[in-house]
């Protein structure tokens, strides 16, 4: 079910360090929260299948300092003519063109029939860490690393923002029809965080944000900070839909069965103490008050972070473009 919620502030509270060790370190295996593999590679997808619903076409970008080169797959319904779709850009798009398969294909087609924009890296991993680490964090996060090094990473979700307006989305509409009015933006964990970061600086860009399990403790929980806090307080009623979504296990503190062994663990578990894990509820409670905002909170029972990557963009095509709801059973199978 999807609920509304009446908005309340709170003050943002981090959690005790040892508390949360303790508890990742009693927690017994769970299936809704298991550790995500670095180096998985993508796999056959969508993009290179024979499909009679949707033909993929494919360009890349590269960043000014040629550190990073973007891939963006563009998905258009066969059947689409000249008529305005509505499109769909998703971040992390190796990821989501895992969760993709073309029985869903065909129904998007059937029904609303937008235009699906996969925005990922130019290579075969299912996440690129470190570049979407750059691109999706507005900002500056300062913490030590895994070997207990400290490193400055993050801030170039502004940048980021630039690439799409200026960039991706000409190109794409250089190659399929877009209704404007109908623009939406997905993007899980750090892409969670760089959807409400988007809300918060560019409000007009999309007409619907979609952010699920957003990285609140990025940076010792700037997120929740003056960003926010600006949005909620000079925001003068541009209208937008947005969804916070989250996994039940994630809002209860449930890590799921981690490897207290694995220094890239630990240092992870020791940075997300910079939020509480219901902290993305709670935010959508402050959103609901904003004039213009239709906002929307989902949660998903037992599931974990890594799950709720399918979870969340399956719910997403099913709330916006009317195909059958299959987040649950996707995130069943997916890591």
């Amino acid at each position: 079910m999807t609920l509304s919620f009446a908005a309340r502030r709170r003050s943002p509270a981090l959690l005790p360090l040892a508390g949360l060790m303790l508890s990742l370190a009693c927690a017994m295996p769970s299936a809704s929260a298991q550790q995500r593999n670095p180096q998985q590679r993508v796999g056959e997808t969508v993009f290179v299948q024979k499909a009679e619903s949707y033909r993929f076409e494919r360009f890349t970008l590269d960043s000014p300092d040629g550190q990073r080169r973007w891939q963006v797959n563009v998905g258009i319904p066969v059947r689409s003519g000249k008529v305005p779709a509505p499109v769909l850009y998703m971040l992390d798009g190796n990821a989501a063109a895992m969760v993709m398969d073309q029985p869903l294909l065909a129904e998007l087609a059937a029904k609303a029939a937008p235009v699906l924009v996969f925005i990922g890296y130019d290579n075969d991993l299912r996440i690129d860490s470190p570049a979407r680490t750059t691109d999706y964090t507005a900002w500056i996060d300062r913490a030590d690393d895994e070997g207990g090094k400290p490193t400055v990473v993050g801030g170039g979700a502004f940048a980021f923002q630039d690439l799409i307006e200026r960039r991706i989305k000409p190109e794409v509409e250089k190659r399929a029809s877009i209704d404007r009015q109908q623009q939406a933006l997905w993007g899980h964990s750090l892409g969670g965080l760089f959807v409400l970061s988007s809300l918060y600086t560019r409000p007009a860009a999309f007409q619907y944000y979609l952010s699920a399990s957003p990285s609140l403790w990025w940076n010792q929980g700037a997120p929740l900070g003056d960003m926010e806090q600006q949005f909620l307080e000079n925001q003068h009623g541009q209208p937008a839909k947005v969804w916070v979504m989250l996994g039940g296990a994630e809002r209860n503190g449930d890590r799921g069965n981690r490897d207290m062994g694995n220094p890239r663990v630990v240092a992870h578990l020791r940075r997300i103490g910079g939020a509480t894990p219901d902290a993305a509820m709670q935010l959508s409670q402050r959103l609901a008050r904003v004039p213009g905002l239709d906002v929307h909170y989902r949660e998903f029972d037992g599931l974990g972070h890594g799950p709720m990557l399918s979870a969340s963009l399956q719910a997403t095509l099913s709330v916006l473009y009317g195909v059958g709801d299959r987040s649950l059973t996707a995130a069943a199978a997916q890591p």
